[in-house]
């Protein structure tokens, strides 16, 4: 048994297909069945089920993963931190999160890094939900996630950065654009978007409406915010989703935000799997962000009424 079965055998669980890691690797899928035999080999019991659509751990296997994905990611993490150690200023930090949060929470942040530390590259990696996001950083070799907040993950630590107010999206011609807030019962009518499916947004919105009795038809789902944001506006139905400030303003002429006081509001930030073991340059760039967002978010963004 060597590290790059448990490697091989950990990107296997997450990805839940040999062909996907192959690929990832640039080895051929009889390689990556290699590194799972040998494992299952040495420790006498089958780690993967095969299905149609990819292959799930076994009991067995699940076992082993929350064991190695955890062991792996801390050698990684100290051999990152071994070459940073090393390089100095031409080190890197590398950040996983969703497709539109650098622009909506990193953009300035990113600018101001790369001026002070010119010489570190940062690397982000796209996924679509936090689920994800979680599993990235268990697997090892990334330093940062930012994240809609949600429960608890073993192995994780969630930092609260910035709190999001929720409003109602719609076009600047819909009749319920003259309201300066949305109550549950004005909900109960309307074609609403859906958020990404398996983003933390979205289960906790639809666990709001469950809650209130409130069931809205939803006659699409979109893969981000910002999509949900230009349907809306482009009065293809309602979209309900976190209040941002780069959806204010001249750039969306036709859109109107209303603010929906009854729904909780949704936290994001960043998720780590030990602060005390980040590097000097991951927890500058994180320090970076918050004091941006800080900014950017300091007067709120819900305001009392429709905008224009």
């Amino acid at each position: 048994m060597t590290l790059d079965d448990l490697r091989v055998f950990v990107a296997v669980c997450r990805s839940g297909s040999l062909s996907a890691v192959a690929r990832e690797l640039t080895c051929t899928q009889s390689a990556v069945s290699q590194h799972i035999k040998r494992l299952e080999r040495e420790t006498g019991i089958a780690l993967l089920e095969r299905h149609p659509r990819g292959v799930v751990p076994t009991p067995a296997g699940r076992l082993l993963h929350t064991a190695a994905a955890g062991g792996l990611g801390d050698i990684d993490h100290a051999l990152r931190r071994l070459r940073d150690l090393v390089h100095g200023e031409t080190g890197s930090v590398r950040i996983t999160t969703g497709s539109t949060t650098v622009r909506h929470f990193m953009s300035g942040a990113v600018v101001d890094f790369r001026r002070h530390h010119p010489n570190v590259s940062l690397e982000f990696e796209t996924t679509h939900s936090s689920r994800s996001c979680f599993d990235a950083l268990l697997a090892g070799g990334l330093d940062l996630a930012w994240i809609t907040l949600g429960e608890p993950v073993r192995g994780i630590e969630q930092r609260p950065v910035v709190e999001l107010p929720w409003v109602l999206a719609l076009a600047a011609a819909d009749p319920l654009a003259a309201k300066s807030r949305i109550d549950t019962a004005d909900l109960a009518d309307i074609s609403l978007i859906g958020l990404p499916e398996n983003a933390t947004s979205r289960s906790r919105l639809d666990a709001w409406l469950a809650a209130s009795g409130t069931a809205p038809t939803s006659d699409t789902s979109v893969a981000d915010w910002d999509t949900a944001i230009l349907l809306a506006e482009l009065g293809l139905g309602h979209a309900i989703v976190p209040d941002l400030p780069a959806w204010h303003g001249p750039a969306h002429p036709g859109l109107r935000l209303i603010p929906i006081p009854d729904l909780p509001t949704l936290w994001t930030g960043w998720a780590v799997r030990r602060w005390d073991a980040l590097s000097p340059l991951a927890r500058a760039f994180a320090d970076t962000v918050e004091e941006h967002c800080a900014v950017t978010f300091a007067d709120g963004t819900s305001g009392t009424g429709p905008r224009p």
